[in-house]
């Protein structure tokens, strides 16, 4: 697993401006499933409304029970998102299943046009898209201790096949030695206990708010 590593200051203050945004600086959050990351997300979100709003992405495949358009994602169709794509109008894009998944510019803007910090979860592909753009956000990579442990809460979960908890264990062998390359990320939270791993998120994001404000 990738080791912790402090979010330098010079990364914290760098203070460039992306010139499509405006509004705080936006926070990517990346990780294999079952790292804990939705589970820190919604922790966040709750603890600090008014502070921090999550980039709601687009996708193509058809809403499930209980999903709520503009709320889980923004469902459309793939003609009008390979239309926007094109004109360059999402920062990053990808494709499972046969469906597209993606995160629009206007997303992001309707979040930091609130004041409020932009959190996007992206893959590590998505991690890399985004790094082509000039949205210069604050990366962090949500790791699970080992592959061990994450095989471990896949399996607890009791809601996924065979086929896909191995499909899911090779995705996160890949993100885990992925997340080592120098520069990809500001820091990596390993998270081997929820508590600690939080405390250590809302460290990182307190200093960017002050930052930001």
């Amino acid at each position: 697993a990738c080791p912790t590593h402090p979010l330098s200051e010079p990364i914290m203050a760098s203070g460039k401006v992306p010139s499509f945004f405006s509004g705080p600086r936006p926070v990517v959050i990346s990780g294999p499933s079952g790292a804990g990351k939705s589970t820190l997300l919604k922790k966040l979100l709750k603890d600090y409304k008014g502070v921090f709003g999550f980039s709601v992405s687009h996708t193509t495949r058809d809403p499930r029970p209980g999903e709520v358009d503009g709320k889980d994602y923004h469902f459309t169709n793939r003609k009008a998102m390979q239309e926007d794509i094109d004109k360059g109008e999402f920062i990053e894009t990808d494709e499972f299943s046969g469906n597209l998944y993606g995160t629009s510019k206007s997303a992001v803007q309707d979040v930091r046009a609130k004041g409020l910090i932009c959190i996007l979860d992206v893959d590590i592909a998505g991690v890399r898209h985004i790094k082509e753009t000039n949205l210069d956000p604050i990366y962090i990579s949500i790791q699970p201790p080992s592959i061990e442990v994450l095989e471990e809460r896949l399996r607890g979960r009791a809601t996924e096949t065979e086929e896909k908890i191995q499909s899911r264990l090779e995705e996160a062998r890949t993100d885990m030695e992925e997340c080592n390359e120098p520069g990809l990320f500001d820091i990596v939270i390993v998270n081997s206990d929820l508590d600690e791993a939080y405390e250590k998120l809302q460290s990182v994001l307190k200093e960017v708010s002050l930052k930001s404000g």
